[in-house]
């Protein structure tokens, strides 16, 4: 049996002859016989020279084949490398370990790294990073201008990343990244119900403002140091609390605040944060306590109205008896007093006065008459 094929320019053919790879089919037309009792095992696959990458089951044995190797660029990578293949100043693919082949080109080029943990760098990461195939082999860390990075290598710290991108080859150890946000920020320690000095069972919300400044030691000496300063602050608030009266502690929050500061500073040290403010944000009092509380206020301000009202009753009878001391040293200055008195008395009605001899003050007195209008 006479069996023919036409291979365009773009295409390969690869001639099977008995389930075996028998040679390459070059661009043009060909012809060859087939036993009747073997056609059905001869057989010419056509590949297209279109696609870049050469696929095919039977790669591993294809590729030892001197005729196909000649048209192909083989690349074999061992478990620590990895491959950029361009062509034409575009990537084609990225490739991992294994066994790859891709149509031979005058503008391919392959690019052979070894996979490290160490971060990877080239110049044009960015049209290497768009491409698909690039999600696959690379693992991608952006630190913010705010955050550090720890680079954690097999379990083992390597180093300290600064703000920026990075780029890892997947497979090259189990890399992990842990990052630590350097900005201030808030806990609200809330609902801690504690026990004053004097038996009165408080509700107390505590705010904390803090900031990590030694990245290492925060990772290092605490599995978590968040929970950690939270739980500080909590042990901070029932010493701070436990010591002092109800009155002590609502007469002074800010020195409690300060108390729970200084006593929280210190142990966060040790774990890299610092501790910038700390602060009573509520105190919630049961509901009997709080009637008594507002009772012993009532009174309070009671006590303090009459005290006031006496002592500006002190204040006037003081004040008159200096006046009557004084007016009485002043006869002239009396009588000026006695004429302004009696124009109030006077004011707004008409009187009329009859006046003779003698003491002009005592004669107003006796001789003032009203008339209706």
């Amino acid at each position: 049996m006479i069996l023919g094929n036409r291979i365009r320019k773009h295409e390969r053919g690869l001639l099977f002859r008995r389930g075996d790879f028998a040679r390459v089919l070059l661009p043009g037309k060909h012809r060859f016989i087939s036993r009747v009792w073997a056609w059905r095992r001869d057989r010419v696959e056509v590949m297209s020279m279109l696609t870049p990458r050469f696929r095919h089951a039977l790669l591993d044995s294809l590729v030892k084949e001197a005729d196909l190797r000649a048209e192909l660029d083989v690349i074999d990578l061992a478990d620590s490398e990895r491959a950029i293949v361009w062509r034409a100043g575009r990537v084609i693919e990225v490739l991992g370990p294994g066994l790859h082949a891709f149509w031979r080109d005058p503008a391919q080029r392959v690019e052979r790294f070894e996979a490290s943990h160490e971060p990877f760098d080239h110049e044009r990461i960015e049209a290497i990073m768009r491409h698909a195939s690039a999600a696959d082999k690379l693992q991608v860390i952006d630190v913010e201008p705010h955050g550090v990075a720890l680079l954690i290598v097999n379990g083992k710290l390597e180093r300290q990343l600064n703000a920026g991108r990075y780029l890892f080859w997947k497979g090259a150890g189990n890399i992990r990244v842990r990052v630590v946000d350097l900005r201030e920020r808030t806990h609200d320690i809330a609902g801690q119900e504690i026990l004053t000095s004097d038996k009165v069972t408080l509700r107390l919300n505590l705010v904390v403002a803090y900031r990590v400044v030694d990245v290492l030691r925060a990772v290092e000496t605490t599995l978590d140091f968040e929970q950690a300063l939270y739980r500080e602050a909590q042990l901070a608030l029932r010493a701070a609390i436990g010591t002092r009266t109800l009155d002590a502690l609502l007469a002074d929050k800010e020195g409690v605040g300060g108390e729970i500061r200084n006593g929280l500073r210190e142990r966060a040290e040790a774990f890299g944060v610092e501790v910038r403010s700390v602060g009573l944000r509520d105190i919630i009092l049961p509901g009997e306590m709080k009637t008594i509380l507002n009772q012993v206020i009532e009174a309070e301000k009671r006590a303090q109205a009459e005290l006031i009202r006496r002592r500006e009753e002190t204040a006037s009878a003081r004040s008159q008896a200096n006046t009557a001391k004084l007016l009485e040293q002043n006869p002239a200055l009396a009588r000026l007093r006695e004429l302004e008195l009696l124009g109030e008395i006077l004011r707004g009605a008409k009187a009329s006065f009859v006046l003779g001899k003698g003491d002009l003050a005592e004669q107003m007195r006796s001789l003032v008459t009203r008339e209706d209008e």
